[in-house]
Order: C-alpha cells, then sequence, then structure tokens
C-alpha cells in the first residue's frame, strides 16, 4: 500500500494524487528493471521507525485537558527535544517534551486519531542499508 498525505478526510487533492501516482510509477518501473536484470547498487537510506502512540493529556475522567502547542502544530517529522513545547492546557500551561533522546514526531493532532487517544506518534530516525540487488541468472 502507499499511503501520502496530509490529505483531509473525504477531500481529494491533485497534488496528493500526482504525488501518488509517482510513487506507484517509481515502484513499477523498479519491477520492471529488476526483471530485466539490472543490478541495484548496495544503498543507505534514512527511515522513520515508529517507537510509541502519544496521547493527550486527560483528566481522572477521560476527558483531553490539553491541546497541541502551537510550536509544535504542522511541525511533523521536525525534530523534538527534551524540553520543547509540547501542550498547553486549557489553563494556558505549557506541557514538555520529556524524553531522553530527540525524536520525530508525526500524524501530530490529525482529526482522524481522536477517538484512537492519538495525539501523535513518536518515531525514531534510523539508517537502513541494503546489499546489492540482482535477479538469479537461471
Amino acid at each position: 500500500g502507499v499511503e501520502v498525505g496530509p490529505q483531509p478526510q473525504g477531500v481529494a487533492r491533485a497534488d496528493v494524487l500526482d504525488k501518488m501516482r509517482k510513487i506507484v510509477k517509481h515502484g513499477l518501473d523498479f519491477v520492471q528493471l529488476f526483471n530485466e536484470g539490472k543490478e541495484f547498487p548496495p544503498c543507505t537510506i534514512e527511515v522513520f521507525k515508529i517507537m510509541e502512540k502519544v496521547d493527550y493529556p486527560r483528566n481522572k475522567n477521560g476527558e483531553i485537558i490539553a491541546i497541541i502547542h502551537p510550536k509544535l502544530q504542522d511541525q511533523d517529522w521536525q525534530p523534538l527535544k527534551n524540553g520543547d513545547p509540547l501542550f498547553l492546557t486549557l489553563d494556558g500551561e505549557v506541557i514538555p517534551y520529556q524524553g531522553n533522546c530527540t525524536v520525530y514526531p508525526t500524524f501530530i493532532n490529525e482529526a482522524a486519531y481522536y477517538e484512537k487517544k492519538q495525539a501523535f506518534v513518536k518515531t525514531e530516525k534510523i539508517k537502513l542499508t541494503g546489499k546489492h540487488l540482482r535477479l538469479p541468472v537461471s
């Protein structure tokens, strides 16, 4: 599957659909070249690995008591360091991120995840290395 976004629910955006078409085309081009016997050299790529889902702060009744801090809003895939603003209570208190490493939040304040009790997802940036790739000659 391919997920390209952000895109509001129930909305078809031409720019997002164009990105999806390009990604699918690159995938199909790869399959064709691989099947033709092209050798692909080793490579390294940075990816984001999900660490955990983070909920909104809640009271004892399970009600949300803070919102995403304005400095975090729309900052998907940007580094979040210890002490950076994370949430803002309805009383104006800033709740900072408390972590021992830099993380990269994504799906920040997505409407589709409120019911899943998810304010954002913490990810870590890692490098993956692939060996050379070629269709075996038979």
